[in-house]
Formats: C-alpha cells, sequence, structure tokens
C-alpha cells in the first residue's frame, strides 16, 4: 500500500469498485438471456477472485517491485481482462452473452467514473499520480460519468434520444477512457515510459489502486463495446 495515504481513499476506492462489480453483476442479472442469467452467480464469483488476486499481488509488492523487465509485471494486470473481452467478441457464446445484455443498466455502470476521479485528484494531492492524469490535466473522463445516467434515462427510460445519440455519446465516452489509459500506461515508471518523470504513475501498482486498470477500466470498456455494437445493430435494422 501507499505509505502515509489517508485512509479515506483507500475506503472510497474499494467501494467504488465494489459498486462497479455489483452494477455488472446486476446488469448480468437483467439479461435477457436465461443462459446469462443462470451463470450470473459464477460470473461474479470469478470476477471476485480475480479481485482478490489482483489484491493479493499487489499487497506483497508484485507490481512496485519491479517495473524495469519487459514485458512489465504489470502485464498480468491489464492482459487477461483485455484477451477475455476479445474472446467474448469473437465466440458464439460471447456474442450470444453480449447481444442480451440490457443497455440501460450497462450505461448507468459509467457513474462510478464520478469517484474515480475524485480519488485520481486525491492521489495527486498526495504525489501518487501525475497531474497529467486528472480533471486538471489532460482526463476528461468525469464528463462520461455525470452525463451517464442522463443518457440511460433519456436514452432508454423515456426513449427521448435516439439511438444514433446514444451510440456517439458511447463513441465519444470510449476515446475519453482510452486517452486516459494510455496517459495512466505511458506515465508508469516502466521502461517504456513517455510522460510525467517527475511524478509517474505509481498508485496502479499498489493496493486497491490496481483495480482501476485491471478491473474497472476493463468493465468500462466492455461496455462500451457492448453498447456500439448493439446499438450499431438496431440502427442499421432501422434502415
Amino acid at each position: 500500500m501507499i505509505a502515509n495515504l489517508p485512509i479515506y481513499i483507500t475506503v472510497v476506492f474499494i467501494l467504488t469498485t465494489v459498486i462497479a462489480l455489483l452494477m455488472f453483476y446486476y446488469a448480468i442479472l437483467h439479461s435477457t438471456s436465461d443462459n446469462s442469467v443462470g451463470n450470473s452467480k459464477i460470473i461474479l464469483s470469478i470476477l471476485s477472485f480475480w479481485l482478490v488476486i489482483q489484491a493479493v499481488l499487489s499487497l506483497n509488492e508484485f507490481y512496485s517491485a519491479d517495473t524495469t523487465g519487459i514485458p512489465p509485471r504489470f502485464a498480468f494486470a491489464l492482459l487477461p481482462p483485455l484477451i477475455t473481452i476479445f474472446i467474448l467478441f469473437l465466440t458464439k457464446r460471447g456474442l450470444a452473452f453480449i447481444d442480451n445484455l440490457p443497455l440501460m443498466n450497462v450505461t448507468y455502470i459509467n457513474i462510478v467514473r464520478i469517484p474515480v476521479e475524485l480519488v485520481l485528484y486525491w492521489l495527486l494531492i498526495h504525489r501518487a499520480i501525475p497531474q497529467v492524469m486528472t480533471f486538471e490535466g489532460r482526463n476528461f473522463d468525469i464528463i462520461s460519468g455525470i452525463s451517464a445516467p442522463f443518457v440511460a434515462h433519456f436514452g432508454f427510460s423515456t426513449q427521448k434520444l435516439s439511438n444514433k445519440i446514444i451510440l456517439y455519446w458511447n463513441i465519444i465516452a470510449l476515446l475519453l477512457l482510452l486517452n486516459v489509459l494510455t496517459i495512466g500506461v505511458l506515465s508508469v515508471p516502466f521502461a517504456f515510459q513517455a510522460f510525467s518523470f517527475l511524478q509517474p504513475n505509481i498508485a496502479v501498482l499498489h493496493f486497491p489502486f490496481v483495480w482501476l486498470p485491471s478491473f474497472i477500466v476493463p468493465v468500462i470498456l466492455f461496455g462500451h463495446l457492448v453498447s456500439i455494437r448493439q446499438l450499431l445493430k438496431s440502427i442499421k435494422q432501422i434502415y
């Protein structure tokens, strides 16, 4: 864990991660696929186990003890979720899971981006991440979090937003996510670090903030890809 970090920052981030996990589980429970609903507890267990693995590794300084390797040890936090997403979009069972997720619930998950951005700002104050990773720098991801409940409500509950507008919102929000992900990875003190040499991104190497790249970001990324796929299919059917 990061030394001398106020406990409230850690607590808020742990709660944010738990909320993201439960919101994703809730979305699966409301899937239109009986198979997905039936496997929801298994998925929850797998994701919980993944969080435990990352917690154990980071608490034992697996990531922070050595950042010079090529590839870095941190690849174990990033690659498994990304590979899983890739496989889901390449398999029939994966696509069946994807196409039956409720977009309203998936969109609401983006609300967790608000407390994440607050935590990042607090980490900046305590010199655990660079300014460029916060809304004081080049990170505008909080816009996605603030706008998400409005898109979910007016797009799906009242259906006052067209699918095209919701699609554009997802694309923009996805680009904002990829922007901060790129900055974050290239600010970690790896051999290929490109930004923030005076104040590198060390927070993600420690518990519980390792959950940001290993869980929260992949869940948000997956949600946008799911939404974009479903919305494109819907728009094509109309025309």
